[in-house]
Protein backbone atom coordinates (compact mmCIF):
# COMPACT_ATOMS: atom_id res chain seq x y z
CA UNK A 1 0.00 0.00 0.00
CA UNK A 2 2.73 2.27 1.14
CA UNK A 3 5.00 1.50 -2.28
CA UNK A 4 1.18 3.05 -4.21
CA UNK A 5 0.59 5.74 -2.03
CA UNK A 6 4.54 6.41 -3.01
CA UNK A 7 3.76 6.59 -6.69
CA UNK A 8 0.77 8.28 -6.50
CA UNK A 9 2.14 11.21 -4.63
CA UNK A 10 5.01 11.82 -6.82
CA UNK A 11 2.81 11.42 -9.77
CA UNK A 12 0.61 14.03 -8.25
CA UNK A 13 3.08 16.48 -7.70
CA UNK A 14 4.90 16.04 -11.46
CA UNK A 15 2.05 17.35 -12.77
CA UNK A 16 0.29 19.53 -10.04
CA UNK A 17 1.84 22.55 -8.19
CA UNK A 18 1.29 23.34 -4.57
CA UNK A 19 0.37 26.55 -5.88
CA UNK A 20 -1.99 26.33 -8.93
CA UNK A 21 -4.68 27.45 -7.23
CA UNK A 22 -3.56 30.88 -6.60
CA UNK A 23 -2.17 30.78 -10.44
CA UNK A 24 -5.69 30.00 -11.50
CA UNK A 25 -6.80 33.29 -9.09
CA UNK A 26 -4.92 35.32 -11.06
CA UNK A 27 -5.29 33.96 -14.09
CA UNK A 28 -8.88 34.62 -13.70
CA UNK A 29 -8.82 38.30 -12.52
CA UNK A 30 -7.02 39.05 -15.79
CA UNK A 31 -9.57 36.90 -18.02
CA UNK A 32 -12.58 37.75 -16.28
CA UNK A 33 -12.35 40.28 -12.79
CA UNK A 34 -10.53 43.18 -14.90
CA UNK A 35 -13.34 43.41 -17.14
CA UNK A 36 -16.10 43.09 -14.63
CA UNK A 37 -14.41 46.12 -12.58
CA UNK A 38 -14.52 48.15 -15.86
CA UNK A 39 -18.56 47.33 -15.94
CA UNK A 40 -19.19 48.64 -12.89
CA UNK A 41 -17.58 52.07 -14.17
CA UNK A 42 -18.88 51.75 -17.56
CA UNK A 43 -19.76 55.25 -17.88
CA UNK A 44 -19.20 58.40 -16.85
CA UNK A 45 -20.39 62.01 -16.84
CA UNK A 46 -18.70 65.02 -16.07
CA UNK A 47 -20.94 67.74 -14.07
CA UNK A 48 -18.99 70.21 -16.16
CA UNK A 49 -19.07 70.65 -20.01
CA UNK A 50 -18.68 73.26 -22.37
CA UNK A 51 -22.07 75.35 -23.18
CA UNK A 52 -22.82 74.64 -26.85
CA UNK A 53 -23.13 70.55 -26.20
CA UNK A 54 -26.08 69.03 -24.19
CA UNK A 55 -24.47 65.66 -23.06
CA UNK A 56 -21.16 64.26 -23.26
CA UNK A 57 -20.22 60.92 -22.15
CA UNK A 58 -16.87 59.47 -21.56
CA UNK A 59 -17.57 55.31 -21.83
CA UNK A 60 -14.64 52.49 -21.35
CA UNK A 61 -15.12 49.59 -23.79
CA UNK A 62 -12.34 47.35 -23.15
CA UNK A 63 -9.69 46.68 -21.00
CA UNK A 64 -6.94 43.75 -21.25
CA UNK A 65 -3.56 43.04 -20.02
CA UNK A 66 -0.61 42.06 -22.65
CA UNK A 67 2.93 40.22 -21.71
CA UNK A 68 5.60 42.02 -19.53
CA UNK A 69 7.39 44.74 -21.26
CA UNK A 70 10.06 47.04 -20.78
CA UNK A 71 11.11 51.18 -21.71
CA UNK A 72 14.60 52.16 -21.51
CA UNK A 73 15.92 55.25 -21.16
CA UNK A 74 15.95 55.82 -24.67
CA UNK A 75 12.35 54.82 -24.84
CA UNK A 76 13.00 51.50 -26.71
CA UNK A 77 10.35 48.75 -25.68
CA UNK A 78 11.55 45.30 -25.08
CA UNK A 79 10.29 41.99 -23.50
CA UNK A 80 11.52 41.35 -20.01
CA UNK A 81 12.04 38.10 -17.84
CA UNK A 82 11.77 37.98 -14.14
CA UNK A 83 15.76 37.91 -13.66
CA UNK A 84 16.92 40.65 -15.01
CA UNK A 85 13.94 42.63 -12.98
CA UNK A 86 15.54 40.90 -10.20
CA UNK A 87 19.12 41.85 -11.05
CA UNK A 88 18.19 45.66 -11.91
CA UNK A 89 15.86 46.31 -9.02
CA UNK A 90 12.82 46.73 -11.08
CA UNK A 91 9.41 45.64 -11.18
CA UNK A 92 8.33 42.93 -13.72
CA UNK A 93 4.91 44.18 -14.94
CA UNK A 94 2.93 44.59 -18.08
CA UNK A 95 1.02 47.77 -19.47
CA UNK A 96 -2.92 47.60 -19.05
CA UNK A 97 -4.91 48.84 -21.90
CA UNK A 98 -7.72 50.48 -22.47
CA UNK A 99 -10.43 51.34 -25.41
CA UNK A 100 -11.78 54.64 -24.78
CA UNK A 101 -14.43 56.80 -26.52
CA UNK A 102 -15.98 59.91 -25.96
CA UNK A 103 -20.01 60.68 -26.64
CA UNK A 104 -21.24 63.91 -27.66
CA UNK A 105 -25.59 63.91 -27.60
CA UNK A 106 -25.17 60.34 -28.15
CA UNK A 107 -22.67 60.54 -31.11
CA UNK A 108 -19.68 58.98 -30.94
CA UNK A 109 -16.96 61.76 -31.51
CA UNK A 110 -13.83 60.10 -30.44
CA UNK A 111 -12.24 56.47 -29.70
CA UNK A 112 -9.00 55.50 -28.88
CA UNK A 113 -6.40 52.67 -27.06
CA UNK A 114 -4.52 53.98 -24.59
CA UNK A 115 -2.33 52.58 -21.88
CA UNK A 116 -3.84 53.43 -17.85
CA UNK A 117 -1.00 52.03 -16.43
CA UNK A 118 1.18 48.91 -15.22
CA UNK A 119 0.10 45.63 -13.50
CA UNK A 120 2.43 43.34 -11.51
CA UNK A 121 2.36 39.37 -12.90
CA UNK A 122 2.95 36.73 -11.26
CA UNK A 123 5.64 34.37 -11.85
CA UNK A 124 4.58 31.19 -14.21
CA UNK A 125 1.23 32.68 -14.49
CA UNK A 126 -0.50 32.80 -18.43
CA UNK A 127 0.40 36.35 -18.77
CA UNK A 128 4.60 35.49 -17.99
CA UNK A 129 7.36 34.88 -20.41
CA UNK A 130 8.48 31.73 -18.02
CA UNK A 131 4.60 30.10 -18.96
CA UNK A 132 5.23 26.70 -20.23
CA UNK A 133 8.47 26.57 -20.20
CA UNK A 134 10.74 23.44 -20.31
CA UNK A 135 13.49 23.01 -17.40
CA UNK A 136 16.50 23.56 -20.00
CA UNK A 137 14.57 26.46 -21.32
CA UNK A 138 14.12 27.85 -17.91
CA UNK A 139 17.85 27.47 -16.66
CA UNK A 140 18.18 28.89 -20.13
CA UNK A 141 16.57 32.27 -18.90
CA UNK A 142 18.53 32.08 -15.36
CA UNK A 143 15.81 30.93 -13.38
CA UNK A 144 15.23 27.84 -11.03
CA UNK A 145 13.09 24.93 -12.80
CA UNK A 146 12.00 24.09 -9.48
CA UNK A 147 10.98 27.28 -8.46
CA UNK A 148 6.87 27.15 -8.21
CA UNK A 149 6.59 30.87 -8.90
CA UNK A 150 3.25 32.40 -7.94
CA UNK A 151 5.07 35.95 -6.44
CA UNK A 152 5.49 38.90 -7.69
CA UNK A 153 9.06 40.97 -8.62
CA UNK A 154 8.09 44.60 -6.86
CA UNK A 155 11.74 46.99 -7.45
CA UNK A 156 13.49 43.42 -7.46
CA UNK A 157 12.07 42.46 -3.87
CA UNK A 158 10.14 39.10 -4.63
CA UNK A 159 6.93 39.79 -2.93
CA UNK A 160 4.01 37.29 -2.16
CA UNK A 161 0.54 37.73 -1.48
CA UNK A 162 -1.25 35.73 1.29
CA UNK A 163 -4.65 34.25 1.25
CA UNK A 164 -6.87 35.81 3.79
CA UNK A 165 -9.59 33.81 5.31
CA UNK A 166 -13.00 35.46 5.50
CA UNK A 167 -16.57 34.61 6.28
CA UNK A 168 -18.66 33.85 3.34
CA UNK A 169 -20.50 36.58 2.02
CA UNK A 170 -23.97 36.63 1.03
CA UNK A 171 -24.16 33.43 3.37
CA UNK A 172 -27.01 33.93 6.42
CA UNK A 173 -25.85 32.54 9.52
CA UNK A 174 -28.08 33.04 12.74
CA UNK A 175 -25.69 32.32 15.84
CA UNK A 176 -25.98 32.94 19.48
CA UNK A 177 -25.27 36.41 20.33
CA UNK A 178 -22.50 37.33 23.11
CA UNK A 179 -24.05 40.85 23.91
CA UNK A 180 -27.25 43.10 23.58
CA UNK A 181 -31.19 42.31 24.68
CA UNK A 182 -31.65 39.58 21.24
CA UNK A 183 -30.62 36.32 22.53
CA UNK A 184 -30.06 35.26 19.22
CA UNK A 185 -28.64 37.21 16.20
CA UNK A 186 -28.94 36.33 12.03
CA UNK A 187 -25.83 37.78 10.36
CA UNK A 188 -25.56 38.42 6.25
CA UNK A 189 -22.55 39.86 4.40
CA UNK A 190 -23.93 41.16 1.19
CA UNK A 191 -21.19 41.72 -1.14
CA UNK A 192 -21.51 43.35 -4.95
CA UNK A 193 -18.77 44.47 -6.97
CA UNK A 194 -17.98 48.08 -4.60
CA UNK A 195 -20.18 47.16 -2.00
CA UNK A 196 -20.01 44.77 1.30
CA UNK A 197 -22.94 45.32 3.77
CA UNK A 198 -23.31 43.74 7.37
CA UNK A 199 -26.66 42.88 7.24
CA UNK A 200 -27.99 41.65 11.03
CA UNK A 201 -31.60 40.46 12.43
CA UNK A 202 -32.82 40.37 15.79
CA UNK A 203 -35.63 39.85 17.77
CA UNK A 204 -36.11 41.91 20.82
CA UNK A 205 -38.33 41.56 24.18
CA UNK A 206 -41.15 42.83 22.02
CA UNK A 207 -41.34 39.93 19.35
CA UNK A 208 -40.84 42.00 16.34
CA UNK A 209 -37.80 41.34 14.21
CA UNK A 210 -35.65 44.08 13.50
CA UNK A 211 -33.18 44.15 10.51
CA UNK A 212 -30.27 46.91 10.68
CA UNK A 213 -28.27 47.47 7.53
CA UNK A 214 -25.59 50.67 6.94
CA UNK A 215 -27.43 53.54 8.43
CA UNK A 216 -30.85 51.75 8.73
CA UNK A 217 -30.62 50.51 12.43
CA UNK A 218 -33.28 48.12 13.76
CA UNK A 219 -36.13 48.46 11.32
CA UNK A 220 -39.22 46.20 11.64
CA UNK A 221 -38.54 43.28 9.22
CA UNK A 222 -42.44 43.33 7.92
CA UNK A 223 -42.07 47.20 7.10
CA UNK A 224 -39.21 46.24 4.75
CA UNK A 225 -40.97 43.11 3.45
CA UNK A 226 -44.15 45.39 2.57
CA UNK A 227 -41.50 48.63 1.11
CA UNK A 228 -40.52 46.23 -1.12
CA UNK A 229 -43.96 45.25 -2.32
CA UNK A 230 -45.16 42.40 -0.88
CA UNK A 231 -47.64 44.61 1.23
CA UNK A 232 -50.62 41.66 1.68
CA UNK A 233 -50.07 39.75 5.17
CA UNK A 234 -51.44 36.82 3.72
CA UNK A 235 -48.19 36.41 0.89
CA UNK A 236 -45.75 37.34 3.35
CA UNK A 237 -46.94 34.50 5.69
CA UNK A 238 -47.11 32.38 2.85
CA UNK A 239 -43.42 33.15 1.92
CA UNK A 240 -41.99 32.65 5.15
CA UNK A 241 -43.51 29.17 5.50
CA UNK A 242 -46.36 27.07 3.54
CA UNK A 243 -46.13 24.27 6.09
CA UNK A 244 -46.71 26.23 9.06
CA UNK A 245 -48.03 29.40 10.87
CA UNK A 246 -45.32 30.86 12.96
CA UNK A 247 -47.24 32.81 15.60
CA UNK A 248 -44.10 34.84 15.72
CA UNK A 249 -44.88 36.03 12.58
CA UNK A 250 -48.61 36.77 13.69
CA UNK A 251 -47.34 39.27 16.00
CA UNK A 252 -45.32 40.81 13.55
CA UNK A 253 -47.95 41.11 11.02
CA UNK A 254 -50.89 42.10 13.69
CA UNK A 255 -47.99 45.23 14.98
CA UNK A 256 -48.29 46.74 11.31
CA UNK A 257 -51.07 46.18 9.90
CA UNK A 258 -52.16 49.87 9.35
CA UNK A 259 -49.30 50.10 6.34
CA UNK A 260 -50.97 49.16 3.24
CA UNK A 261 -48.75 50.18 0.55
CA UNK A 262 -45.32 50.61 -1.03
CA UNK A 263 -44.91 54.31 -0.15
CA UNK A 264 -46.13 53.83 3.20
CA UNK A 265 -43.91 51.74 4.33
CA UNK A 266 -41.04 53.76 2.91
CA UNK A 267 -42.51 57.03 4.59
CA UNK A 268 -42.04 54.52 8.34
CA UNK A 269 -38.95 53.56 7.53
CA UNK A 270 -37.46 57.33 6.73
CA UNK A 271 -38.98 58.79 9.77
CA UNK A 272 -37.07 56.62 11.81
CA UNK A 273 -33.95 56.71 10.24
CA UNK A 274 -34.54 60.54 10.19
CA UNK A 275 -34.98 61.94 6.76
CA UNK A 276 -36.87 65.38 7.92
CA UNK A 277 -37.49 66.27 4.50
CA UNK A 278 -41.00 66.43 2.24
CA UNK A 279 -42.68 63.17 2.14
CA UNK A 280 -42.28 62.78 -1.74
CA UNK A 281 -38.21 63.73 -1.21
CA UNK A 282 -38.16 61.35 2.04
CA UNK A 283 -40.17 58.08 -0.04
CA UNK A 284 -37.39 59.11 -3.19
CA UNK A 285 -34.06 58.64 -0.31
CA UNK A 286 -35.26 56.28 1.00
CA UNK A 287 -36.19 53.71 -2.52
CA UNK A 288 -32.42 54.54 -3.18
CA UNK A 289 -31.24 53.28 -0.30
CA UNK A 290 -33.46 50.22 -0.35
CA UNK A 291 -32.02 49.74 -3.87
CA UNK A 292 -28.56 50.12 -3.62
CA UNK A 293 -27.76 49.10 0.02
CA UNK A 294 -30.59 46.23 1.03
CA UNK A 295 -29.20 42.49 -0.33
CA UNK A 296 -27.01 44.44 -3.02
CA UNK A 297 -25.71 40.62 -3.93
CA UNK A 298 -29.26 40.20 -5.10
CA UNK A 299 -29.64 43.20 -7.42
CA UNK A 300 -29.74 46.72 -7.45
CA UNK A 301 -32.45 47.28 -9.55
CA UNK A 302 -36.23 48.10 -9.05
CA UNK A 303 -37.21 44.92 -10.61
CA UNK A 304 -35.02 42.89 -7.95
CA UNK A 305 -37.42 44.39 -4.92
CA UNK A 306 -39.65 41.19 -4.85
CA UNK A 307 -36.57 38.95 -5.27
CA UNK A 308 -35.37 40.82 -2.06
CA UNK A 309 -38.72 40.35 0.04
CA UNK A 310 -38.51 36.42 -0.47
CA UNK A 311 -35.24 36.03 0.59
CA UNK A 312 -36.21 38.31 4.12
CA UNK A 313 -38.90 35.79 4.28
CA UNK A 314 -36.72 33.15 4.15
CA UNK A 315 -34.19 34.36 6.53
CA UNK A 316 -37.30 34.60 9.46
CA UNK A 317 -38.23 31.21 8.49
CA UNK A 318 -34.51 29.82 9.15
CA UNK A 319 -34.15 32.70 12.49
CA UNK A 320 -37.28 31.34 13.98
CA UNK A 321 -36.25 27.66 12.85
CA UNK A 322 -33.10 27.91 14.57
CA UNK A 323 -34.31 29.66 17.84
CA UNK A 324 -36.81 27.48 18.40
CA UNK A 325 -34.12 24.50 17.84
CA UNK A 326 -35.09 23.38 15.53
CA UNK A 327 -32.27 23.78 12.90
CA UNK A 328 -28.47 23.79 14.54
CA UNK A 329 -27.23 26.80 15.06
CA UNK A 330 -24.19 28.00 12.39
CA UNK A 331 -20.87 27.67 13.33
CA UNK A 332 -18.75 30.43 12.29
CA UNK A 333 -15.50 28.23 12.70
CA UNK A 334 -16.81 25.68 10.19
CA UNK A 335 -14.59 25.79 7.09
CA UNK A 336 -17.93 25.31 5.07
CA UNK A 337 -18.90 29.15 6.66
CA UNK A 338 -15.57 30.84 4.96
CA UNK A 339 -13.84 31.37 2.19
CA UNK A 340 -10.06 32.30 0.92
CA UNK A 341 -9.38 35.19 -0.80
CA UNK A 342 -6.52 34.64 -3.03
CA UNK A 343 -4.04 37.09 -5.18
CA UNK A 344 -6.45 37.37 -7.66
CA UNK A 345 -9.27 38.26 -5.58
CA UNK A 346 -6.94 40.92 -3.32
CA UNK A 347 -5.79 42.29 -6.67
CA UNK A 348 -9.40 43.15 -8.00
CA UNK A 349 -9.98 44.77 -4.54
CA UNK A 350 -6.51 46.95 -5.31
CA UNK A 351 -7.57 47.63 -8.49
CA UNK A 352 -11.25 48.08 -7.75
CA UNK A 353 -10.49 51.14 -5.74
CA UNK A 354 -7.91 52.35 -7.66
CA UNK A 355 -9.76 52.47 -11.60
CA UNK A 356 -12.00 54.57 -9.43
CA UNK A 357 -9.31 56.78 -8.60
CA UNK A 358 -8.56 56.94 -11.89
CA UNK A 359 -11.84 57.70 -12.58
CA UNK A 360 -11.94 60.88 -10.29
CA UNK A 361 -8.89 62.43 -11.52
CA UNK A 362 -9.90 62.43 -15.32
CA UNK A 363 -12.96 63.82 -14.28
CA UNK A 364 -11.21 66.44 -12.30
CA UNK A 365 -8.28 67.06 -15.03
CA UNK A 366 -11.27 67.31 -17.73
CA UNK A 367 -13.73 69.85 -16.01
CA UNK A 368 -10.19 71.51 -15.13
CA UNK A 369 -9.65 72.68 -18.48
CA UNK A 370 -13.26 72.71 -19.73
CA UNK A 371 -13.33 75.57 -16.98
CA UNK A 372 -11.20 77.56 -18.66
CA UNK A 373 -13.12 77.63 -21.83
CA UNK A 374 -11.20 74.84 -23.70
CA UNK A 375 -12.48 71.46 -24.47
CA UNK A 376 -9.70 68.89 -24.28
CA UNK A 377 -9.10 65.76 -25.69
CA UNK A 378 -9.46 63.22 -22.83
CA UNK A 379 -6.20 61.44 -24.11
CA UNK A 380 -4.68 63.70 -22.69
CA UNK A 381 -5.84 63.97 -19.17
CA UNK A 382 -5.21 60.67 -18.20
CA UNK A 383 -2.59 59.92 -16.22
CA UNK A 384 -1.00 56.45 -16.23
CA UNK A 385 1.42 57.04 -13.84
CA UNK A 386 -1.46 57.38 -11.46
CA UNK A 387 -2.90 53.67 -11.47
CA UNK A 388 0.67 52.03 -11.65
CA UNK A 389 1.99 53.98 -8.34
CA UNK A 390 -1.02 53.41 -6.20
CA UNK A 391 -0.67 49.76 -7.41
CA UNK A 392 2.91 49.42 -6.69
CA UNK A 393 2.86 51.15 -3.16
CA UNK A 394 0.78 48.89 -2.06
CA UNK A 395 2.41 45.79 -3.31
CA UNK A 396 5.59 47.17 -2.08
CA UNK A 397 4.34 47.86 1.74
CA UNK A 398 1.32 45.50 1.63
CA UNK A 399 -1.24 48.16 2.93
CA UNK A 400 -4.16 47.62 1.15
CA UNK A 401 -7.69 48.64 0.57
CA UNK A 402 -10.09 48.17 3.66
CA UNK A 403 -7.18 49.15 6.06
CA UNK A 404 -5.38 45.65 5.82
CA UNK A 405 -1.57 45.75 6.58
CA UNK A 406 1.05 42.85 5.78
CA UNK A 407 -1.01 41.33 2.81
CA UNK A 408 2.46 41.63 0.42
CA UNK A 409 5.05 40.38 2.23
CA UNK A 410 8.76 39.63 1.13
CA UNK A 411 9.06 35.87 0.50
CA UNK A 412 11.07 34.27 2.35
CA UNK A 413 14.14 32.63 1.09
CA UNK A 414 15.91 30.74 3.84
CA UNK A 415 15.59 27.15 2.15
CA UNK A 416 13.06 26.27 -0.45
CA UNK A 417 11.14 24.44 1.79
CA UNK A 418 10.34 27.82 3.81
CA UNK A 419 9.61 29.23 0.13
CA UNK A 420 6.50 26.18 -0.30
CA UNK A 421 5.43 27.08 2.86
CA UNK A 422 5.14 30.72 2.87
CA UNK A 423 3.55 30.88 -0.75
CA UNK A 424 0.80 28.44 1.49
CA UNK A 425 0.26 30.71 4.01
CA UNK A 426 -3.11 31.67 5.21
CA UNK A 427 -4.28 34.57 7.76
CA UNK A 428 -6.89 35.44 9.66
CA UNK A 429 -8.42 38.83 9.76
CA UNK A 430 -8.56 38.97 13.18
CA UNK A 431 -6.20 40.67 15.82
CA UNK A 432 -3.58 38.85 17.12
CA UNK A 433 -4.09 40.72 20.50
CA UNK A 434 -7.72 39.47 21.59
CA UNK A 435 -7.93 35.99 23.07
CA UNK A 436 -10.66 34.33 20.09
CA UNK A 437 -9.95 31.20 21.64
CA UNK A 438 -12.60 29.38 19.08
CA UNK A 439 -10.97 30.76 16.52
CA UNK A 440 -7.56 29.70 17.35
CA UNK A 441 -8.63 26.02 17.79
CA UNK A 442 -8.36 23.11 15.60
CA UNK A 443 -11.78 22.72 13.75
CA UNK A 444 -12.53 19.14 12.27
CA UNK A 445 -13.42 20.47 9.26
CA UNK A 446 -9.81 21.67 8.64
CA UNK A 447 -8.70 18.42 7.93
CA UNK A 448 -7.05 17.85 4.55
CA UNK A 449 -7.42 21.83 3.70
CA UNK A 450 -5.33 22.97 6.65
CA UNK A 451 -2.39 21.69 8.22
CA UNK A 452 -3.34 20.41 11.76
CA UNK A 453 0.75 21.09 12.51
CA UNK A 454 2.01 24.28 11.01
CA UNK A 455 0.99 27.58 12.80
CA UNK A 456 3.44 29.66 15.12
CA UNK A 457 3.91 29.44 18.74
CA UNK A 458 2.81 32.57 20.64
CA UNK A 459 0.26 35.30 19.91
CA UNK A 460 -0.55 33.88 16.12
CA UNK A 461 -1.25 30.67 17.22
CA UNK A 462 -4.50 29.35 15.18
CA UNK A 463 -4.79 32.54 13.48
CA UNK A 464 -1.41 32.04 10.87
CA UNK A 465 -1.93 29.10 9.48
CA UNK A 466 -1.05 26.96 6.38
CA UNK A 467 -2.64 24.97 3.39
CA UNK A 468 -2.38 21.69 3.57
CA UNK A 469 -0.01 19.76 0.62
CA UNK A 470 -2.83 18.57 -1.31
CA UNK A 471 -5.19 20.83 -1.02
CA UNK A 472 -6.44 22.67 -4.11
CA UNK A 473 -9.02 25.74 -3.84
CA UNK A 474 -12.11 25.68 -6.39
CA UNK A 475 -13.35 29.03 -7.69
CA UNK A 476 -15.77 31.13 -7.75
CA UNK A 477 -18.46 30.21 -10.46
CA UNK A 478 -20.87 32.23 -12.29
CA UNK A 479 -24.25 31.99 -10.66
CA UNK A 480 -26.32 32.70 -13.99
CA UNK A 481 -24.58 29.27 -15.20
CA UNK A 482 -25.73 27.28 -12.27
CA UNK A 483 -29.58 28.80 -12.47
CA UNK A 484 -29.82 27.94 -15.85
CA UNK A 485 -28.72 24.30 -15.20
CA UNK A 486 -30.91 24.15 -12.52
CA UNK A 487 -33.83 25.58 -14.50
CA UNK A 488 -32.94 23.00 -17.18
CA UNK A 489 -33.59 20.00 -14.87
CA UNK A 490 -36.86 22.08 -13.45
CA UNK A 491 -36.20 24.59 -10.89
CA UNK A 492 -39.15 27.28 -11.18
CA UNK A 493 -38.07 30.76 -10.20
CA UNK A 494 -40.77 32.51 -8.06
CA UNK A 495 -42.11 35.65 -9.53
Amino acid sequence: MRAYSKVLLKKYFETQSIIDSDIQSFNYFLEKELANVLEENKEVEPTIIPTNIDEFKIRFDKIWVTKPEIIEADGSKRTIYPAEARLRKITYSAPIFMDISAHIDGVERQSFTTQIGNMPIMLKSSMCHLHGLSREELIKRGEDPDDPGGYFIINGTEKVLVNIEDLANNNFVVEQAATGTSEFVGKLFSERGSFKIPHSIEKLKDGVFYLSFTRVKRIPMVVIIKALGLTKDEDIMKFVSTEQNYDEMLVNLFEFVSIKSEDEALDYIAKKIGITQSKELRVERMTEIVDKYLLPHIGTKREDRLFKAYNLCKMIKKYIRATRGELALDDKDNYTNKRLKLSGDLLADLFRVNIKVLIGDLLYNFQRIVKRGKFPSIKVVIREKLLTSRIYSSMATGNWVGGRKGVSQRIQRLNFLETLSHLQRVISPLSSSQENFEARALHPTHLGRLCPIETPEGTNIGLRKNLSLLASISHEIDEEEILKSLKGVGLKVVR
